[in-house]
């Protein structure tokens, strides 16, 4: 009986080998590797892609335009979506072109072979020791690390899209987290979707647990506040008071469920503080000058949720200390260990 070729899509080295960990050792496979969905719908071509486990948010070609093209052409190819943006409509959207499922990260083993024993895919035991020595997850280069962030936050973010997306009633438009170790001074280059020239408004909490610390910002961009409180039906409330509702609702629900995602990748509880508005109604510049960082190198990543079609854009700032890091990374490491 010939192996079966299986294809893990996904722009993260680290979500690759996670995947490919949780393949179920008594499956005879070959596994092949894409970066995006450009590589994968050319493996997919030459034969290498009988099932895929496909990503959605990718640069090049996303998870979208690769399952439309895959049905366009009629490709061979069984399509399992597994991805950190769980919304419905993600779910939904992937399906309607042919998905045969949906599953969310951090992956599940279990879930994953019951699964593939529901399509046929996998009718073997669930044992997986072998091959998850064979794709440890540990790595020292600082590309290495800084792949692994971004993935954690990947998560996060999605998890946090979709709470945002059950509350609002709307579909968030999630980006490629934006991740990059800088100096304090250098915080204001974080922002790559931030106009410097715009007015915003920023809400801040700190949060900590086993040695990890870090501060969560969401900054919102002044002009987009009419839209957000019709979108939350606080049109009753004077601008001001709307505006400050919007603001930490908004807040709350962000960075909530994206603290509350981190805890359950690092197996850690964390404590947050109180929300704290940094200002309204600023400049970037002046505003990012009251959170009064007193780290010298700093973790930040920055997401850009919007929502298109009620014209709609707000980030959320993830700043970590580099004494935070190591920590993160280790836990990471030893969790999938």
């Amino acid at each position: 009986m010939s192996k079966t070729n299986v294809l893990i899509c996904d722009d993260s080295a680290f979500a690759r080998k996670q995947m490919a960990r949780a393949i179920p050792d008594g499956w005879d496979v070959l596994l092949h590797f894409a970066k995006d969905g450009q590589e994968a719908l050319e493996m997919i071509r030459a034969g290498k892609g009988d099932v895929m486990f496909l990503d959605l948010n990718m640069p090049v070609m996303d998870g979208y335009a690769t399952m439309e093209v895959i049905r366009r052409e009629d490709l061979p190819c069984l399509v399992i979506t597994v991805s950190g943006d769980v919304q419905p409509e993600a779910r939904t959207r992937m399906l309607a072109m042919g998905a045969l499922d949906f599953i969310r990260k951090p992956i599940d083993n279990q879930k994953l072979i019951t699964l593939l024993k529901q399509y046929g895919i996998y009718t073997g035991d669930a044992r997986s020791e072998q091959r998850k020595k064979q794709t440890a997850l540990a790595g020292s280069s600082d590309s290495e690390k800084l792949d692994a962030y971004r993935e954690l936050v990947n998560v996060a973010m999605g998890r946090a899209g979709e709470n945002l997306a059950r509350q609002l009633g709307e579909f968030i438009d999630l980006p490629i987290p934006n991740v990059n170790i800088i100096e304090n001074n250098e915080l204001h280059m974080a922002f790559a979707e931030v106009n410097r020239n715009d007015s915003v408004s920023a809400v801040s909490k700190g949060f900590v647990s086993a040695g990890i610390n870090g501060e969560a910002l969401v900054i919102f961009n002044d002009t987009d506040f009419e839209n957000i409180i019709t979108l939350l039906n606080y049109d009753q409330l004077s601008a001001a008071p709307a505006q400050l509702e919007a603001l930490m609702d908004i807040s709350n629900i962000l960075i909530g469920a994206c603290l509350n995602a981190l805890s359950d990748q690092l197996n850690v509880t964390f404590s947050h503080s109180s929300p704290i508005i940094l200002g309204r109604n600023r400049e970037l510049e002046s505003l990012l000058a009251n959170t009064k960082q007193r780290w010298n190198r700093i973790m930040a990543v920055e997401i850009g949720y919007g929502i298109k079609q009620r014209g709609i854009h707000f980030e959320l700032l993830l700043l970590f200390p580099d004494t935070s890091m190591e920590r993160i990374y280790s836990r990471l490491v030893d969790i999938e260990d």
